[in-house]
């Protein structure tokens, strides 16, 4: 099997940043069709946010959901108005659907997060859910995006939480890698890991370490920093390029798994990811070393380690179980681990990383 990598055509990060995109769209054609969300629409030129349909770009609105019907109606405006590119602006929902409309109606597509959440920008893959939430299918476009560009001073007025998040996702990136390079496992490109993808990957994590905690309170404090703009580019670019290079495990398996119930719906992915590793850790046997400091390093920037920090203490084995086998489907990234992992091993692997965070709380005050 061949080794694989994948990275967007160009990534552009800084302050005003956004100031480039109007250059960008023009390489692409002389029309652009824009998808954004209420919250990311107000950071757009004043003249495309009042542009129409019969204008050089014009806005389609994003319901709030990456699922078909969400996809069918950006897909019929596309056409409709002849686009030769697409922009996605916003969080990662509002990105992958962008991503998934512009492959089917074969247009090149630019990425503007607003959020530095998932690392969802870089990669040529995305995720639908159902009208209610729960996650659907994995969607493989045949390119990565053309252009993804960072507004520095956009992130650093978003939501500290946001960042958090995408903190958690990136921070099971390495682990993830690492376990498929362990099996030969393929990765999100259709091949096995170059050492690029996994040495991005291990930068990635390092860099959370040591900039992830600044980064935070920057972002708090409205900052744009160099900790801030360390941990964006982890976070969107070394995490997007390391998960899709290195591949998928237990940690992204486990975050679908706990889709399925509607109690963590209203916590972000990153979020999800985050306890999804730290239960995918006593799955592959990680040394009690590396599994400390992931945990401390957790607590410390606040991603949740137990079970009632997403919403679902006291929950009971039954939908705990449910959790467990959607994790272990056919297909799923979790058996990139290795053989025989059941739903079994999962719901104990869950209640076992419930425990560790109640002490490290504890521990840590």
């Amino acid at each position: 099997m061949n080794l694989v990598a994948c990275f967007p055509g160009k990534y552009i990060q800084g302050r005003r940043a956004i100031l480039n995109l109007e250059k960008m769209m023009n390489q692409f054609g002389d029309k652009a069709v824009i998808l954004t969300s209420p919250t990311a629409r107000k950071y757009l030129p004043a003249h495309f946010v009042h542009a129409n349909s019969s204008s050089q770009v014009s806005t389609a609105h994003f319901g709030g959901e990456c699922s078909e019907e969400e996809l069918e109606a950006l897909m019929q405006q596309i056409c409709n108005e002849r686009a030769d590119v697409v922009v996605g602006m916003g969080g990662g929902k509002v990105i992958d659907a962008a991503k998934i409309a512009a492959d089917r109606a074969e247009v090149p597509v630019i990425i503007v997060p607003t959020i530095a959440s998932t690392d969802a920008p870089c990669s040529g893959c995305a995720v639908t859910y159902t009208n209610d939430g729960v996650f659907e299918k994995v969607h493989y476009q045949r390119m990565n995006p053309s252009v993804v560009l960072v507004d520095m001073d956009i992130i650093a007025k978003a939501p500290v939480r946001f960042l958090v998040a995408g903190m958690g996702d990136a921070l099971a990136t390495w682990f993830e890698a690492r376990s498929c390079a362990a099996t030969s496992s393929v990765n999100e490109c259709g091949g096995l890991s170059t050492m690029a993808g996994q040495n991005l990957a291990r930068l990635c994590y390092d860099i959370l370490l040591e900039y992830g905690l600044q980064a935070k309170l920057d972002n708090e404090a409205g900052v744009v920093s160099q900790a801030l703009s360390y941990v964006t580019e982890a976070n969107i670019l070394l995490s997007g390029i390391g998960f899709e290079s290195g591949g998928l495990a237990s940690a992204h398996a486990i975050h679908n798994g706990l889709t399925a119930l509607e109690e963590t719906h209203a916590f972000y992915h990153g979020e999800k990811v985050a306890f999804g590793l730290l239960a995918g850790l006593n799955l592959n046997g990680t040394a009690d070393h590396e599994i400390e400091e992931v945990y401390r390093f957790c607590v410390s920037v606040g991603l949740p380690v137990t079970l009632a920090e997403l919403g679902i203490a006291g929950v009971t084995k039954e939908k705990l179980m449910q959790v467990a086998r959607k994790s272990v489907e056919t297909g799923s990234p979790i058996h990139h681990e290795g053989r025989g992992i059941t739903a079994e091993n999962v719901y104990d692997a869950l209640l076992k990383a419930d425990v560790t965070g109640q002490r490290f709380i504890a521990e840590m005050g």
